[in-house]
């Protein structure tokens, strides 16, 4: 049995901050990956889409497929998806971004939705939180 690890990663691909990591990969019989919260901040913390939930997803699936490189690990590999939206948001604008990407999958990962009165900055319009398994 392996002993397992855990490595926590700022990838160069993502925004940084001294407050916390972007990933976490844990390393045993199995390999786990933990995304934190993903908002659509471009690798200069720069907002991308203000105003426009459409454009947010577009940088939030780029941040998200960021990290799970950064890990190892890509689409496929993901169990659970964690999407907060704020609420009034049009999340349909959201979703279509999402599909052509989750479409190719052979089995959808669970997924669970939640409206929040809001998000860490007023300007962001949702927010998604990921965990992935892949063979050790």
């Amino acid at each position: 049995m392996k002993t397992n690890t855990v490595q926590f990663l700022s990838p160069d691909t993502l925004h940084k901050n001294t407050a916390f990591s972007q990933l976490a990969v844990v390393n045993g019989n199995h390999k786990t990956i933990y995304i934190g919260g993903q908002d659509a901040l471009d690798r200069d913390g720069k907002l991308i889409g203000k105003g426009n939930i459409e454009e947010q997803a577009q940088q939030v699936l780029k941040n998200i497929e960021a990290a799970l490189e950064a890990g190892g690990a890509s689409f496929e590999h993901v169990v659970k998806w964690n999407i907060y939206f704020v609420k009034g948001q049009p999340v349909q604008n959201a979703f279509k971004v999402f599909q052509p990407k989750l479409a190719k999958l052979k089995t959808p990962p669970l997924v669970t939705g939640v409206f929040v009165d809001a998000l860490a900055n007023p300007d962001y319009l949702l927010e998604i939180e990921a965990i992935a398994i892949l063979p050790a």
